[in-house]
């Protein structure tokens, strides 16, 4: 008797017909979100202090500014191209709002001129990638010397601190009990780019020029122009945490955010974004987030040095891109 799954007049059932409960048995998303549930629980018995309300709203500090910019680079890594300079971004959206708030400027002008710089600094990035063909690696390691050597030069071992009062809300602010601003900014966040990566056309455009972009070029999808708006993109998101970070330290130094572009890349990639591009999802990268968030949120409860947690961060980099193919050679 013939076996049925290898007989190819037997037509097989296509996985995309295969139903929606089967794909999210497994998927790495419910992995990633059995692991958070794990590292929370682990945390509630490694610290007494760990379930106190306001002290998870604190953890969500840790991770909130870095995701606001991971939901942005997770669709320009899906389209194949990469972002290594948005730490140095928001080093100097903060230093120009620094600046303008030594100037006298309020608030309002301050939001608009961090904004105005991730615009800009992502749109620098963008032309070289698009317009010139320079590979988004080299120009994005280029211009994180740039704009944070730019920081450097404005404030020396300088700062600024006269920020607006008001201006404090942003990082600090709560808008109901232990929900901070900052957190329903992430969630928000969340769902926008959720509906733009997988419920709009723009969404399927990234996802096919990740996979070839010359056949997506071909099908008549305007590959440089969807790429610029993306590198546009994380610049603006890289403003929004810039205004966030200030805020919620208040002041501006050059060595701000400093390392961050390591974290955001890793928090993508661990949310099952692929390195190559043409595949992953929005939620992936929220549940990353907390991941990383209760982590390193943990790891300080226990007071673990910090140079400690960015070895694991940077081991957990390296495991998540090396375990799809450690497993498919233990597979062949």
């Amino acid at each position: 008797m013939s076996d049925l799954s290898t007989d190819p007049s037997v037509r097989q059932i296509p996985d995309r017909l295969q139903s929606r409960s089967a794909r999210l048995l497994q998927s790495w998303e419910l992995l990633l979100l059995i692991v958070a549930i794990a590292i929370f629980i682990a945390n509630s018995f490694a610290s007494p202090y760990f379930l106190n309300a306001w002290n998870l709203s604190d953890a969500t500090f840790n991770f909130t500014e870095k995701a606001m910019i991971a939901f942005a680079m997770a669709l320009l890594i899906v389209s194949g191209e990469i972002d290594l300079s948005v730490a140095s971004i928001i080093a100097l959206a903060s230093t120009a709002m620094g600046a303008a708030a030594t100037a006298g400027f309020g608030t309002p002008a301050l939001v608009l001129v961090g904004l105005v710089t991730g615009l800009l600094c992502g749109a620098f990035n963008g032309t070289l990638v698009t317009r010139l063909g320079l590979p988004s690696i080299v120009v994005t390691i280029g211009t994180m010397s740039l704009f944070r050597g730019i920081s450097y030069i404005v404030l020396g071992d300088g700062a600024y601190r006269s920020y607006p009062a008001d201006f404090t809300y942003f990082g600090q602010g709560y808008v109901f009990w232990v929900i901070s601003f900052e957190f329903v900014l992430f969630v928000l966040f969340a769902l926008v780019y959720y509906v733009l990566l997988h419920r709009t056309n723009f969404g399927r455009a990234i996802f096919a020029i990740g996979n070839n972009p010359t056949a997506a070029q071909f099908s008549g999808i305007r590959v440089g122009r969807v790429k610029f708006t993306l590198f546009l993109l994380t610049g603006l998101m890289s403003g929004v945490a810039a205004i966030c970070l200030t805020s919620r330290l208040g002041s501006t130094r050059p060595s701000i955010g400093f390392g961050w572009e390591l974290e955001v890349v890793t928090m993508v990639v661990l949310g099952g974004i692929s390195i190559l591009g043409g595949s992953g999802s929005i939620p992936g990268v929220v549940i990353a987030a907390f991941v990383m968030g209760l982590v390193t949120f943990g790891l300080g409860l226990l007071n673990v040095p910090g140079i400690v947690m960015s070895i694991f961060i940077g081991c957990m980099l390296i495991g998540v891109i090396a375990l799809p193919r450690l497993w498919k050679m233990w597979r062949s």
